[in-house]
C-alpha cells in the first residue's frame, strides 16, 4: 500500500481548492488619478457569479451589481462622514431573443455583446468614475480609498428574493480593498 506523506496530500487539496474555486467577485485592480482637478477612480473586478445566477441571467432575470466607494481620513473615527460615500450600480441583461448580452451603468443605456464572457469582462472594467474636487481635500490629512462589490439582491425580481437571501450561493461579494490617496 502507497502512503502519502503528510506534505504532498496538503499540497493535493490546495490545489483541488484552487482550481475549483468558488463563486465570488474581486477587484484586481484599483487606483486614483487627478484629471484636471477632480480625483477620478478606475478599476478592474473579475465576477464569477454562482451557477444559480447565472441560470436566471441565462432566463433573462437581469443582475445588478453595486460597487461602493468610500473616502475616509485616515485615521477616523467610526461616526466621521466619509468625504465620499458613493454606489455605482451597474447591470448585465442576457436577451434570449437576439442571445446578446446588455452591460449597463445605472442609470443609463448600456452596451451589446454576443457572449457572457466578453459582456462579464465589461461588467467588470470600470472606468474614470469621478469622486471630488481636489479643493476638498485637507493637505494636512491623509486619506483612504476603500472599495467593495456586491450583487444587489434587492434588483432581483420580487419571487426571486426570497430565495436569494436564504441560499448562500446569492450572496456574492468581494472583500473591502483599501489603498492610501496623496493629496
Amino acid at each position: 500500500m502507497l502512503k502519502l506523506q503528510p506534505w504532498l496530500l496538503m499540497l493535493g487539496l490546495m490545489l483541488v481548492g484552487v482550481s475549483i474555486a468558488g463563486p465570488d467577485f474581486q477587484v484586481t485592480q484599483a487606483t486614483t488619478r487627478l484629471v484636471g482637478e477632480t480625483y477620478v477612480l478606475r478599476g478592474r473586478i473579475v465576477y464569477r457569479f454562482s451557477a444559480e445566477a447565472l441560470e436566471a441571467l441565462e432566463h433573462g432575470v437581469p443582475l445588478t451589481v453595486q460597487v461602493q466607494i468610500r473616502v475616509r481620513p485616515k485615521p477616523s473615527w467610526v461616526w466621521e462622514n466619509s468625504l465620499v460615500d458613493e454606489r455605482v450600480r451597474l447591470r448585465i441583461r442576457y436577451k434570449p431573443l437576439t442571445s446578446t448580452y446588455t452591460v449597463s451603468r445605472l442609470p443609463g443605456n448600456g452596451r451589446t455583446y454576443i457572449s457572457r464572457e466578453a459582456a462579464l469582462v465589461a461588467l467588470g472594467e470600470l472606468g474614470d468614475v469621478p469622486l471630488f474636487n481636489r479643493e476638498r481635500l485637507d493637505p494636512n490629512r491623509r486619506y483612504e480609498v476603500q472599495l467593495r462589490v456586491t450583487l444587489d439582491i434587492e434588483e432581483l425580481p420580487l419571487p426571486l428574493r426570497p430565495m436569494a437571501y436564504l441560499h448562500p450561493s446569492w450572496n456574492l461579494s468581494s472583500d473591502w480593498i483599501k489603498w492610501p490617496l496623496q493629496p
